[in-house]
């Protein structure tokens, strides 16, 4: 089944004023990490970065649909919708300096962001199904881009869903682009909703720059998965910006893309302006929430640069529980390498 659901008056919506406006906190909170993240690594603050702009209807939406206690298993891309869960932004920027990922002592339950392509969809499947067999009453949500839909690992993960009933939400953020290859390429399926067929259960779409559509379609999915069907969400946004800092989308976006607008506009402004108009904000509301952002940041950014240097024994010492010869033999050359070389003094 496919459905698309806009924006409507809010009284007709599934969450109350109060609930709106702390989506709008998260979406501007999210924008401005990923505006001062972006700055950061051309500094070279950190190497890389992935931006979402352009997402963050579609992932703030999602997080305030989920139960506290529900497990989130994220991409590289997912960072504003763990900002919305309640990691700490500090965190995420220690792990783009080389840091373990959860470098606080927070209890979200959120597992590490998977860096290799749709890597995490068969954990998250693996989790749900270990939840099932504990009788645990909360629901997993893994969350992808349309590039993983290519993955054998993402086929495999959707069919043992589907075999066992895993109370697992699949968030599929499709913004139209995966690298450089745009969705026509991706598949020749009409949409990726439509794959949830052939593996037993239910495909949606949504319009992914409504947040509150995101949270009202990922909030009934969850549902359905925690009574022990598994959901396909095809949420329908645009990555406005790069697909990493490395990579040049002007070499193969065409300026005249054949995309509706709803799609292609900016989901903060579109947002704030709904609220707006439905009496809930006013402009001061959105100011202040730039300025606790900004400030958050600040904050984030100052408690990162506390942290020194990574330790270079991380690189091997997490791989393995135990050294492997392989990475014994590793460490060892780099351990004689570093006597004779300072990184510090090197030039690239």
């Amino acid at each position: 089944m496919h459905r698309v659901i806009g924006e409507r008056d809010l009284s007709e919506a599934a969450v109350d004023e109060e609930t709106a406006r702390a989506v709008l906190r998260d979406m501007v909170r999210a924008r401005h990490f990923d505006e001062r993240a972006l700055s950061l690594q051309r500094r070279g603050w950190m190497p890389g970065y992935p931006p979402f702009k352009g997402q963050e209807g579609s992932q703030v939406g999602a997080a305030h649909a989920m139960a506290d206690d529900d497990w989130l298993f994220p991409t590289y891309r997912s960072n504003a919708m763990q900002l919305a869960r309640g990691v700490p932004a500090s965190d995420i920027l220690l792990f783009r300096r080389g840091h373990a990922e959860f470098h606080s002592d927070h209890d979200v339950p959120v597992f590490p962001q998977a860096i290799p392509i749709a890597s995490q969809i068969p954990h998250a499947v693996g989790a749900g199904m270990a939840m099932d067999y504990a009788d645990d009453p909360d629901a997993v949500i893994a969350y992808f881009g349309d590039g993983a839909t290519s993955e054998g690992d993402f086929h495999e993960a959707m069919n043992f869903a589907g075999v066992f009933d895993a109370p697992v939400v699949f968030l599929c953020e499709n913004n139209n682009w995966a690298i450089s290859l745009p969705r026509e390429r991706q598949t020749a399926s009409d949409s990726i909703a439509v794959k949830a067929e052939a593996y037993g259960f239910e495909g949606v779409q949504v319009d992914g720059n409504d947040p509150l559509a995101v949270h009202e379609t990922v909030s009934d999915a969850l549902e359905d998965a925690r009574g022990g069907d598994p959901v396909l969400v095809e949420s329908l946004t645009y990555r406005q910006g790069a697909h990493t800092t490395s990579d040049d989308p002007d070499r193969y976006r065409p300026e005249d893309e054949d995309l509706p607008e709803w799609r292609t506009a900016d989901p903060v402004d579109r947002f704030a302006e709904y609220l707006e108009e439905q009496g809930v904000i006013d402009e001061a509301f959105v100011e202040d929430c730039f300025d606790e952002a900004e400030a958050e940041l600040d904050d984030a950014i100052a408690a990162a640069e506390e942290v020194g240097e990574p330790d270079v024994d991380e690189l091997f010492d997490y791989a393995y529980a135990e050294h492997t010869p392989r990475i014994a033999e590793q460490k060892a050359w780099l351990d004689e390498w570093l006597e004779d070389h300072d990184p510090q003094e090197m030039e690239f």
